[in-house]
């Protein structure tokens, strides 16, 4: 069975995220810098390295629903993203993710594990992806 992996879109960094193979769990996996890396290689190096056979990215909307600058920022990048790609992508709405990932990031911090917040995002929007969409609880 293929993962899913998932990413969370910022304008420096890219949070990582790849499932188990039963696409029960989300785990961090790692932090792009968009600045330093060709990231869009990257990304498509880590698909083929997971064997993942679909991407879910955070889509940053307001509160009330609505996509603003960033939220296209992230779709432009999905769309440069999606030439080199043989998978679907899937999006998430990521509102409200924070205060999902706060009491994971208060964890990770206390062990002293700096830059990883994004990757732990990019775990949230991949769980919560796997809890509505893949097992149905959505």
């Amino acid at each position: 069975m293929a993962r899913t992996l998932a990413l969370d879109v910022g304008d420096r960094r890219i949070g990582v995220a790849v499932s188990d193979v039963t696409k029960l769990i989300a785990r961090p996996l790692c932090v792009i810098d968009r600045k330093h890396e060709d990231a869009i290689a990257r990304v498509v190096a880590l698909i083929v390295e997971h064997g993942a056979d679909e991407v879910v990215v955070g889509l940053p909307l307001h509160a009330n629903g609505s996509a603003g600058e960033q939220a296209r920022q992230v779709q432009a990048f999905v769309e440069a993203l999606r030439v080199h790609l043989e998978v679907p992508i899937r999006w998430v709405d990521e509102r409200y993710t924070t205060q999902d990932a706060k009491h994971i990031l208060a964890e990770v911090r206390r062990r002293k594990q700096p830059d990883y917040d994004d990757a732990i995002a990019a775990a949230v929007i991949l769980q919560r992806y796997l809890d509505e969409w893949v097992r149905g609880e959505g």
